[in-house]
C-alpha cells in the first residue's frame, strides 16, 4: 500500500492542490512582520525520491512582503516539503514507516525506491526519535493513549482514520507547522 503512494501521480496532484489552497490562505493576509502586503515569490525545489513529475510540482509556493525595508518571505505550510529537507515529505515519512523492523532486504529495497543511503534513512528515524518529539508541536500534543517516540512514525500514523491515502494525508496536515510556514509567523508573533 504505501509503496503505491510513493508513485502515485494523482496522489502527488492531490498534495500539490492543497498546498495551492494552503499558500491562498497566506496570500489572502498580510505581512506577520509588518502588515505589507504579500507578493509571489516562489522558488524551486529539486525533490528527491518520487516518480518523474511536471516542473510545477517543484515549485516551493512562498511569498514576500511588498514594504521597502521589510521583504521579509512568508512561506506557507506544505503538504509536499517538510522544511529544508530534499526528499519529498511523503518520502520522509513512508520509508521511515516502512523501515520500522527492517530486515537487510528491506532496507535495499528502500534503498532502491527512493534513492536514499542507509545513512540518510537511519538520520531519518532519528529525527522522529530526538527532534520530532523535542518540537512545539509534539509537546502541544496529547495522544491518549500515548505514543511512544520508539514507534514514530508508524503509530502516529495510526492514530488517524481512514484508508493509507487518507492517514497519509492527515498525517502530512498534523506536520504542517514544521515545514517552514508556521514557524516564521510564530517568531513574528513572538511565540
Amino acid at each position: 500500500m504505501w509503496h503505491g503512494l510513493l508513485l502515485d501521480a494523482s496522489f502527488r496532484s492531490l498534495l500539490l492542490n492543497a498546498d495551492f489552497e494552503l499558500a491562498e490562505e497566506v496570500r489572502r493576509g498580510c505581512c506577520p512582520f509588518c502588515g505589507g502586503a504579500l507578493h509571489a515569490a516562489h522558488y524551486p525545489r529539486k525533490p528527491r525520491g518520487g516518480p518523474e513529475l511536471p516542473p510545477e510540482h517543484d515549485v516551493r509556493l512562498s511569498f514576500c512582503c511588498a514594504i521597502d525595508g521589510c521583504r521579509k518571505r512568508c512561506t506557507p505550510p506544505s503538504l509536499r516539503f517538510l522544511g529544508r529537507r530534499v526528499y519529498w515529505a511523503t518520502v520522509f515519512v513512508i520509508v521511515t514507516v516502512l523501515r520500522h523492523g527492517p530486515t537487510p532486504e528491506r532496507m535495499r529495497k528502500l534503498q532502491e525506491l527512493v534513492g536514499a543511503s542507509r545513512r540518510t534513512i537511519e538520520r531519518w528515524c532519528a529525527w522522529w526519535r530526538a527532534s520530532f518529539v523535542e518540537s512545539h508541536l509534539w509537546r502541544a500534543s496529547a495522544f491518549i493513549p500515548p505514543i511512544a517516540p520508539s514507534d514514530l512514525p508508524g503509530s502516529l500514523l495510526e492514530r488517524f482514520r481512514g484508508d493509507g491515502r487518507r492517514r497519509l494525508v492527515a498525517l502530512l496536515r498534523f506536520l504542517e507547522s514544521l515545514t517552514g510556514g508556521a514557524n516564521q509567523i510564530r517568531l513574528a508573533e513572538g511565540r
